[in-house]
């Protein structure tokens, strides 16, 4: 997507509406003003996260061109206004689904399919594509393997599945005679974030599959789970920054009964 936003800038920067004097690479200066035009027109369809990104893909641009050969050239980018133009979004705080209402979702689901498949998310911080592309040869003595992962390595675990959760799912694979190669629940995508809905809807909470991922990861730390292995082994991100963006805020009751329990 750079390259493609990349080829789009420099095809603008070079139409034919600029004079060939000012398209020769040593007489050159584009406004701040064109700047904007054109990374707007760009990027009109965007959200603010990606104006941003392709705003930062050409300054670095001009600072590659600037240090390497034409100390000279203004880098347009650094004006104040298109600076606030495309200026970093505000970070998005999902909102956490607590503890009570999840485990109310997963004893009224009577359906034995759905219910395994929303315990897995919400207890083992799986995401739903991993769920649904289960089969019984990934079921391991403690563990999930997951085959073709979302980060695109191979023999990923997850680990810390509840026992009673894994012989659960064993039983269900024995009870419905599913291949060794076959997948555990045979049901799309679209039907999986349905069932999510319609079982949220049951309490009167508006849920989506990924809320029961970052449930997982709340509730683990809520309860001492160190961070690296919220990180690492439940949610499995390769940085930490966008482990905390799953994390609910402590709000100020929550935060006195920490203080309590560490030092009271």
């Amino acid at each position: 997507m750079a390259l493609v936003f990349f080829t789009g800038m420099v095809a603008a920067f070079t139409a034919e509406q600029w004079p060939l004097s000012q398209r020769n690479s040593g007489r050159f200066r584009g406004s701040s003003t064109d700047l904007f035009r054109r990374n707007t027109n760009l990027t009109k369809v965007n959200k603010q996260a990606t104006k941003r990104n392709r705003y930062s893909v050409l300054a670095s641009f001009y600072n590659f061109s600037i240090n390497t050969g034409l100390p000279a050239l203004t880098n347009p980018c650094n004006t104040a206004v298109v600076k606030k133009i495309f200026k970093r979004p505000l970070a998005v705080q999902w909102r956490i689904v607590d503890k009570e209402a999840v485990d109310e979702i997963i004893f009224r689901t009577m359906n034995i399919r759905n219910r395994l498949m929303l315990e897995l998310m919400a207890r083992g911080g799986m995401r739903v594509g991993e769920v649904l592309n289960l089969t019984p040869v990934d079921i391991q003595e403690r563990s999930l393997a997951i085959q073709n992962p979302k980060s695109g390595r191979t023999g990923e675990i997850v680990f810390y599945v509840p026992r009673k959760l894994l012989l659960r799912l064993n039983d269900y694979v024995r009870i419905n005679k599913i291949g060794l190669n076959d997948r555990i629940f045979h049901i799309s995508y679209v039907a999986a974030w349905s069932m999510v809905k319609k079982a949220g809807n049951m309490v009167a909470v508006e849920l989506r599959p990924h809320d029961l991922r970052r449930h997982a990861a709340t509730y683990a730390s809520r309860s001492g789970t160190p961070l690296e292995i919220v990180s690492k082994v439940i949610l499995r991100h390769a940085d930490l920054s966008t482990t905390q963006r799953y994390l609910g805020k402590v709000n100020d009751s929550e935060a006195i009964r920490w203080i309590e329990t560490l030092y009271g």
